[in-house]
């Protein structure tokens, strides 16, 4: 069963009928993680590097940011039996999306972060 993780959203499943999926990163983040032993796995969609420019969003929707996305992802894991020394974990997109002069730079920033 595909399990979409939307732009802002995260999932952890070990579901070993569950594949995790997600669309369009652009300039926004894919964080996936396995552990192999548990056969816990998840995946993190994240849209802006730090949570600081809206904490309410960030309370509403911590997967919107790397700063809360990636910690919650990592303690959904763990509760699902995954143990952080065996996680095999990759990172996907960031590209820079219409700004030619970089002004923003969104995606680098997303990386970085």
């Amino acid at each position: 069963m595909n399990v979409v993780v939307d732009i802002a959203d995260l999932a952890v499943s070990k579901d070993p009928e569950s594949t995790l999926i997600t669309f369009s990163l652009g300039s926004c983040i894919g964080v996936t993680i396995w552990d192999p032993v548990a056969k816990v796995g998840g995946m993190l969609h994240y849209m802006l590097p730090e949570a600081t420019v809206s904490p309410e969003k960030a309370k509403k929707t911590p997967a919107m940011f790397c700063d809360t996305g990636v910690p919650k992802l990592f303690r959904s894991a763990y509760e699902l039996g995954a143990v952080k020394r065996r996680l095999v974990v990759k990172v996907a997109g960031g590209s820079q999306l219409m700004d030619a002069a970089g002004t923003f730079n969104i995606g680098k920033r997303n990386y970085l972060a």
